[in-house]
């Protein structure tokens, strides 16, 4: 298997993106250069393609659109449980959706992003669920080794369900077999347990040149999951939060009026914890230059690989506004990102199989000045 041919038709795409932008206010990308490593900025996360039997792949159309308005990376989750037996169909299908999108101009960050069963095994046996991992990165290598290296991430593992210290092993392992068969890639790592922002700052980077330390930030998750219908939390009764947000906000005080009078102490009592010092710009900002500090303290760039707000019950106002301060927030730190995600419940196209319905507001929070 060869490297894709791509000149031609980047080319043919730069052009026609540097004629956009030529006309828009969009800025110019924000990707972190740290120690002569690139990280991929101005994406999106694409999950339900290539993590499962089946899943439907976006239309060459909408990429097309998707690349022209100024998007560059695509984050592409994987699913170990299928690629851990090296069914070959199944990894070619892998190379084949990564080829793609780099001929169409997107860097991508193939992502190992565990199933249901997968996080289970690692609670219930978790050296069993770690040499999973490490069978499905040996075979999912190849695959890698075979794509080019200035375009293709590998990322170790998805919101590592593990405490620090196991990962931190685990985390060696991964690196050392990708590295037997991928020597010029770039890894990209997060820290356990969810990958959050917050975790990443008493977790050491690799003992390797080459690498991306990524986070998650949905900060606060009574806003980013307010209405959320796949299980039984009680951001599943929140509704209407707004952002900005404070207690003694009218719509605030309404919310905890409502969900009392209801006897949902527990809805309640989260809006309130998680609201106890306001959800603000400057927070958000805050965190971010915490995160710009780790990366210049460790000479490691960053990004943010995931970032979103369900778009089930929240306003559109709020929603727009939480994702331009998280997104300027990042790029004002030297940090780079990748939006959860295209076109399910966070995200800002109506289908991947069509060019209409692109969210302009959210378009123009991500991609705008």
């Amino acid at each position: 298997m060869t490297s894709p041919p791509r000149v031609s038709r980047r080319h043919a795409l730069a052009l026609a993106a540097g004629a956009l932008l030529a006309t828009s206010p969009l800025p110019r990308s924000a990707a972190l250069a740290t120690a002569g490593a690139l990280a991929p900025s101005r994406g999106f996360n694409l999950p339900g393609w290539l993590d499962r039997d089946g899943g439907p792949a976006p239309a060459t159309a909408t990429l097309e659109k998707l690349r022209r308005a100024g998007f560059e990376t695509i984050r592409l989750p994987v699913n170990g449980d299928l690629v851990s037996a090296g069914n070959p169909a199944t990894l070619r299908r892998i190379q084949n959706g990564a080829r793609d999108l780099v001929g169409l101009g997107f860097s991508v960050v193939l992502d190992m992003h565990p199933s249901g069963e997968l996080v289970a095994a690692f609670r219930n046996d978790p050296e069993a669920a770690g040499a999973q991992v490490l069978q499905a990165w040996t075979a999912l290598r190849v695959v890698v080794a075979d794509l080019p290296a200035d375009w293709v991430y590998p990322e170790l593992l998805n919101e590592p369900p593990m405490e620090r210290p196991a990962w931190l092993a685990l985390r060696d392992q991964i690196a050392a077999t990708l590295r037997a068969s991928c020597p010029l890639h770039t890894l990209v790592w997060g820290p356990a347990r969810f990958q959050g922002i917050w975790e990443i700052a008493d977790t050491p980077p690799l003992a390797d040149d080459n690498q991306i330390a990524a986070v998650h930030y949905y900060a606060p998750m009574a806003f980013t999951h307010q209405c959320e219908n796949w299980d039984a939390s009680p951001l599943a009764r929140i509704a209407n939060l707004p952002f900005p947000a404070s207690k003694d906000m009218a719509p605030v005080s309404q919310l905890l009026s409502k969900l009392r009078a209801a006897g949902d102490e527990e809805a309640a009592n989260l809006v309130e914890d998680e609201l106890s010092a306001p959800w603000t710009e400057a927070r958000i900002a805050a965190d971010f230059a915490d995160l710009g500090r780790w990366s210049a303290t460790h000479d490691c760039p960053v990004m943010l690989n995931e970032f979103g707000v369900l778009n089930f019950c929240v306003d559109a106002v709020s929603r727009a506004a939480w994702v331009r301060a998280v997104r300027k927030a990042a790029e004002t730190n030297h940090v780079a990102w990748t939006y959860w995600e295209l076109d399910q419940g966070f995200g800002f196209i109506r289908s991947r199989q069509s060019v209409e319905g692109f969210d302009g507001s959210m378009l123009a929070a991500l991609l705008g000045s």
